[in-house]
Formats: structure tokens, C-alpha cells, sequence
């Protein structure tokens, strides 16, 4: 008899003993090639050298050093890096130990420093599972079903369409109905913050379109609205960029962090402006373990792995690999429909669904490799292996989904 519950879903039943790089083995001596990286958080692979050394150092020093008692020497050096390498003027940063605890957090600050209730979201988005990330979150209804009523004072916008012959008109049109929004639903004056996510995780891997990012900034800076861009999954180094935001000429006022960020240790950031955190008023918002001593250790060790020379490039040259190897597929396979995403952060759609579970099911004990669906319709394989994957592993990735597609006709 188990004694864990079952609310959590189940993408394989292995049993896991040891992970490394991009493998994992199982209790009886199997080994797996990890493309599913903890839903792209083993950002450094599993048990990167230099990550498991600053994480059992510090925890020879100090476990935890709640921030509200205590500054710890970890705090600052952390802030500091993160200043380094975030988009534009951020400069100041909290702490928490998950992505939907940045989000709200995120909401909470843009509340307090605007005066205003609203925000908005868009369609396909996924923000996270507490009440209010729940009510900001549109790409299932899985992820809400059963929890009405949710937080009020979230209104959702159209995110353009990935599959639109005519890119210009879909951007447009979700423009348009931007605006429409903020005259019939919430006013400038009542809205806060405008949440995106730079791609859509949960939602199928889509990229938000350069025009329509701008355009969307824009906006936000005509009103007076905070731009939040949710990096939580898209962010240290995923898409190629440090944030996927860097792709575009766009600063956010607010940057949500997490996943990637430690390789694996649960911690989250939030990052914002100097000017706009003095509007946060002190005690008004904490948590007992944001800020974690190994957890900024994590933090530090992953970012000093991502800073060396060339750790980007092999994202983004894995990233065509895959791409590549993957449109060639698509050749020969035409329900595989589209290849998409910058960087590690790659989308193989289906025409249909039904075709993903048994591909995946194939990968997984034939090829013994660990993928996992997304999107709205559940038609879409994410690839999003860690960044430190070689040449050789991606080759190994696409034979092995190769065999699953050829043997599934």
C-alpha cells in the first residue's frame, strides 16, 4: 500500500535511483535519456558537479537562516548575479521556493504599487496551481475544474495564433481585441499588470510573436500598466537568452523566476525596480522559506555554470540540432504538423491528439527516453531536455522518436 497521494498525475511510473547529466537510473538499473528535465528545471543537468558541491558546502554551514531573523551571507551575492544577467534596469529581488509563489507574488506587488485591482492574462497561459495562479492560468480546464469560485479580477486576452497563415492578421486581430478589452471589460485605471509568459509553457510551446510582445509593451507604457513577464519556465537559459524577453526590444517591469534557476533545488525570484519595490510596503509580504541558504547556494553554482564560455551557444546549437532533425521528420510524417520554439524550449505538434500517447509510451520503453505532452488540446510533444545535452543525446532523442512514429502508424 502507498501512502502518497494520487493528485499528483503520473507521466511514467519509473523508479528512480540516481540521476546524472541527462540520464536517470532506475532502481534496478535502467538507464533513461531525461528530455522531460523535471519539467525544465535540471537546467544544469542532474547533479552537476558544481551545483551538488556549493549545495552540500553550505549545508556543512548553515541549512536555513529565515530572512525575516537573519541576513545570511548567501542573500546579496545572489541579488547582485541576478541584477547582472536580468533584462534592463531590474535591480532589486525577492525570494520564495516556487513559480506560483513569484506569480502571486508578482500580482500582490503590482497591486500595491499601482492602486489598481485587474489584470490580464492571455488565452493558452499557465501561471500556476494556488487560487489566484489558478485564476490567471486559461490553457486547461483541468487545472481549475473543481476549485470555483476563483479570485476575481482576471480577465483573459488573445494570444495570436501559432497555426495562422497570415501571421500580421492574427498579431493585429489580438491587438485589437487587447484594446477592446481595456474598453469594455477592465479600464487602464483599473488594471494593475499585464502577465505573459514570453512562450507558452502549458499552453503548446508557442512563442509570443516579436510584434506582438512590443505591441503589448506598448500599450503598457501609454496606461501607466506594469509589464510582467512569467519566465518561470522559459527563463535561465531555456529559449538560448539568459530570458526569452531579451529576444525582444522590451523591458518588463516585473520578471517571475524559477524552475531552471537552482537546477533542481526548490527557489524562486522575483525581480523588479528599485523605485517600484519601495511601493511594497515592508511586512506586506514574506514567506518563511524564501531565500533559502542552498537554495541561493543552488542559484549562485547555476548561474556561475551558465556564465562560462559557450554554455549558451551549445543551447542554441542543440536547439537547431533538434529542430533540424526534427523538421526532417516531419518530411516523412505528415501528421506531425509543426516544429516550433527558440532555443531548448522545442514543440513537435500532431494533427490529432490520439497520436501523442502511444508515441510517448513508445519513447519511453522502447527508445528509453522521458518526453512529455503539452498544450491546450494535448497534441503537442515538448522537448526540453537540460541544457547541457550533448550532440550525440539529441541525435539518440530524435532516432529513438523516430522509431516511436514509425512503429505507431
Amino acid at each position: 500500500m502507498s501512502h502518497l497521494s494520487n493528485v499528483w498525475f503520473k507521466v511514467t511510473d519509473l523508479q528512480i535511483a540516481t540521476g546524472r547529466g541527462c540520464r536517470v537510473t532506475t532502481v534496478d538499473g535502467h538507464d533513461y535519456l531525461d528530455f522531460a528535465a523535471g519539467i525544465a528545471v535540471n537546467s544544469t543537468g542532474h547533479c552537476h558537479p558544481k551545483v551538488t558541491a556549493a549545495i552540500s558546502e553550505q549545508a556543512e554551514r548553515l541549512i536555513h537562516g529565515q530572512v525575516n531573523t537573519m541576513t545570511h551571507d548567501r542573500l546579496e551575492p545572489l541579488a547582485a548575479k541576478l541584477a547582472d544577467i536580468t533584462p534592463g534596469p531590474i535591480d532589486t529581488f525577492f525570494f520564495a521556493s516556487s513559480g506560483a509563489e513569484i506569480t502571486e507574488a508578482a500580482v500582490k506587488l503590482a497591486k500595491r504599487a499601482t492602486g489598481r485591482p485587474n489584470v490580464i492574462v492571455f488565452q493558452g497561459s499557465f501561471h500556476g496551481r494556488t487560487h489566484l495562479a489558478m485564476a490567471m492560468t486559461t490553457s486547461k480546464t483541468s487545472y481549475r475544474a473543481g476549485y470555483a469560485p476563483l479570485p476575481s479580477g482576471v480577465f483573459v486576452a488573445p494570444f495570436p495564433d501559432p497555426l495562422a497563415s497570415d501571421q500580421e492578421t492574427t498579431i493585429n486581430a489580438s491587438l485589437r481585441s487587447f484594446d477592446r478589452l481595456l474598453v469594455t471589460q477592465t479600464a487602464p485605471g483599473e488594471t494593475a499588470a499585464v502577465v505573459m509568459e514570453p512562450v507558452l509553457g502549458e499552453g503548446g510551446y508557442i512563442p509570443a510573436p516579436q510584434a506582438f510582445v512590443e505591441g503589448i509593451a506598448e500599450r503598457c507604457r501609454e496606461h501607466g500598466i506594469l509589464f510582467v513577464a512569467d519566465e518561470v519556465q522559459s527563463g535561465f537559459g531555456r529559449t538560448g537568452e539568459w530570458f526569452a524577453v531579451d529576444r525582444f526590444e522590451v523591458e518588463p517591469d516585473i520578471i517571475c523566476m524559477a524552475k531552471g534557476i537552482a537546477s533542481g533545488f526548490p527557489f524562486a525570484a522575483l525581480g523588479t525596480r528599485r523605485e517600484l519595490d519601495d511601493l511594497w510596503p515592508t511586512g506586506s509580504h514574506g514567506g518563511t522559506y524564501g531565500g533559502n541558504p542552498i537554495g541561493c547556494a543552488a542559484a549562485l553554482a547555476t548561474i556561475e555554470v551558465m556564465s562560462e564560455p559557450g554554455f549558451l551557444d551549445n543551447v542554441r546549437a542543440r536547439g537547431n540540432q533538434l529542430r533540424d532533425g526534427l523538421s526532417e521528420l516531419k518530411e516523412r510524417f505528415p501528421e506531425l504538423r509543426q516544429v516550433r520554439g527558440p532555443g531548448l524550449m522545442v514543440a513537435s505538434s500532431f494533427d490529432h491528439a490520439e497520436r501523442v500517447p502511444p508515441v510517448l509510451e513508445h519513447c519511453l520503453h522502447d527508445g528509453h527516453l522521458i518526453l512529455m505532452s503539452t498544450g491546450t488540446d494535448g497534441n503537442i510533444i515538448r522537448w526540453m531536455p537540460p541544457l547541457v545535452v550533448t550532440a550525440a543525446e539529441i541525435d539518440e532523442a530524435v532516432d529513438a522518436f523516430a522509431d516511436a512514429l514509425k512503429a505507431t502508424a
